[in-house]
């Protein structure tokens, strides 16, 4: 197995998070769950979908293998990010998790409505956030099959 191989197979995740110390404390996380995982960053809805489109400077962009996705993100809303994935045919396979600090049950409801894979809370305290991440991490990256991907080797 070359370089190559062994780089693909490194589970990749989309951030997208408009907070800088958020984005700093989840590569942290990730990174101290398993150095391996590839995440990838991006600060506003329309990034991500420069991303997700492979245009610009996200042209050779991989396709994530999870994405964790804000509701309030500046130039175009994490529920309109989330709407777009989800209608999308090459994207709507790829699990996305809401990671926001939002306890509204109105955001709850419509992040299911619009099909999150999942609505998460983000901790305020550290071992609590990395313990969510480490659960994230098991059950999307190691235990959830995608039905777009073979498993993971």
């Amino acid at each position: 197995m070359n370089a190559l191989e062994v780089k693909s197979m490194a589970p990749q995740i989309l951030l997208i998070e408009d907070c800088a110390g958020d984005v700093l404390l989840t590569k942290q996380a990730f990174h101290n769950i398993d150095s391996s995982i590839h995440l990838h960053a991006v600060c506003d809805g329309v990034e991500a979908m420069t991303f997700l489109r492979q245009e610009g400077a996200h042209a050779h962009a991989p396709r994530p293998d999870l994405i964790l996705l804000d509701l309030n993100l500046p130039k175009m809303d994490g529920r309109e990010v989330l709407a777009y994935i989800k209608e999308n045919d090459s994207l709507k396979t790829i699990p996305t998790v809401i990671l926001t600090s939002s306890e509204m049950e109105e955001d709850v409801a419509k992040g299911y409505r619009l099909r999150a894979n999942c609505y998460l809370r983000k901790p305020i305290q550290w071992d609590a956030f990395e313990s969510l991440l480490r659960s994230i991490s098991d059950f999307w990256l190691t235990g959830f099959k995608s039905p777009a991907e073979g498993p993971r080797v």
